[in-house]
């Protein structure tokens, strides 16, 4: 099933080497302009080959925000990217969309969108044999894309995924 995704999930699972998760799990990974922009694809930053493999091979593809009134509302409170995400996964009729941040993922449950975040990913990975170690995965995000994981949901995410 195809997802819509913010830039948080896409380019923090890129840097640590495990974008291909996505794929697996959900084949087809649609960005809107605003997100591919913020993915600085075409750079050389860490992960951006990834993200360009990702999307020279197609499982990954720029669409566009058509319901430009929606997505300028939507951008008052949040930042283009999310607010495109939201808007493209309305206008597509999808109901799952990857976001990390809280606020992105308050406004997308508010309009009836399910989000996951890079964590929900993970634990995914896991229970389907995808990775060995969520911890591992998780420790490479702090260390190596300085994603932020507090540590009571670290606990939490090593206590679901079974992991000390």
């Amino acid at each position: 099933m195809p997802v819509v995704s913010n830039t948080s999930p896409i380019l923090n699972l890129a840097v640590i080497g495990l974008l291909d998760l996505l794929r697996i799990q959900f084949g087809q990974i649609l960005i809107p302009t605003e997100v591919r922009t913020e993915l600085k694809a075409d750079t050389e930053l860490s992960g951006a080959r990834n993200i360009r493999q990702a999307l020279s091979e197609g499982w990954m593809r720029e669409i566009k925000v058509a319901d430009k009134a929606l997505y300028h509302s939507l951008a008052l409170e949040l930042d283009n990217g999310e607010a495109a995400a939201i808007t493209c996964a309305l206008e597509q009729k999808i109901g799952t969309i990857l976001m990390d941040e809280h606020d992105g993922r308050a406004k997308a449950r508010a309009l009836g969108l399910q989000p996951l975040g890079i964590l929900g990913v993970l634990l995914r990975a896991k229970k389907d044999g995808q990775i060995p170690s969520v911890k591992d995965a998780m420790l490479a995000l702090r260390r190596d894309a300085g994603f932020f994981i507090d540590d009571e949901l670290y606990q939490s995410v090593l206590n679901e995924a079974k992991e000390r």
